[in-house]
């Protein structure tokens, strides 16, 4: 864990990126876009690592598909993850950390449609946010700094005062577009992530602290 650089200042409040960040989906989700793209003949190793971080319409829209339409094909992914959340399960003290948070100071924005992040959080026993902002309320999906000021804005706080929590390239691009602080959140990286942010692989030895005035302060457990 490297969080030195955080633990000198406070937040206003928190934004948690949600696959790859508090709950690990990458089995269940690999599945489902493994069979879309063997279904239109992609080869499966080159895709797959195009599909994290982002909205399923980008990923397919860039494609360029002949005689593809997106929405519909995003639909139909859609549906087979909903169906299947088999060994979805939350990240290594994400709950009890999230649990140490004031209600209205946290948020998450991910680029996941509401109903199958709220199908995701359901089965790994993680909380539904107060605030959650999805890949349906912004018009930009991530690396687009949308989704992380429309969160702030949602919170009541300037982007300069949260602190982003995120795992993949491109919501770290948003976060940094957006003028947030972030942290990466490395525990379902399979190799060695290069980021000049501060990193954690899980939640177990961080400690949330209430400051007195009001903001919060990242630091290891005492």
């Amino acid at each position: 864990m490297n969080t030195n650089a955080l633990s000198s200042r406070s937040f206003a409040a928190f934004l948690f990126d949600m696959d790859g960040t508090l709950l690990n989906s990458i089995e269940a989700a690999e599945r489902a876009w493994t069979a879309w793209a063997r279904k239109h003949g992609l080869d499966v190793e080159t895709f797959l690592p195009t599909i994290h971080g982002v909205r399923g319409i980008e990923t397919i829209s860039r494609l360029a598909l002949p005689g593809v339409d997106p929405h519909a094909e995003v639909r139909e992914v859609l549906l087979a993850e909903m169906e299947d959340v088999d060994g979805v399960h939350a990240i290594a003290g994400a709950a009890a950390f999230l649990a140490s948070l004031p209600e209205d100071r946290w948020a998450i924005v991910t680029s996941s449609p509401r109903e199958l992040a709220i199908r995701r959080l359901d089965a790994s026993g993680l909380p539904h946010p107060k605030t959650f902002v999805t890949g349906e309320d912004v018009e930009n999906g991530k690396p687009a700094p949308d989704c992380f000021l429309l969160a702030a804005e949602r919170l009541g706080h300037a982007i300069e005062d949260c602190l982003v929590f995120e795992d993949a390239p491109a919501g770290i691009q948003a976060a940094e577009a957006a003028g947030a602080s972030v942290v990466v959140v490395t525990a379902t990286h399979k190799r060695p992530f290069e980021t000049g942010h501060p990193s954690i692989l899980g939640y177990e030895a961080l400690v949330a602290q209430r400051l007195t005035e009001g903001g919060l302060r990242l630091g290891p457990v005492a």
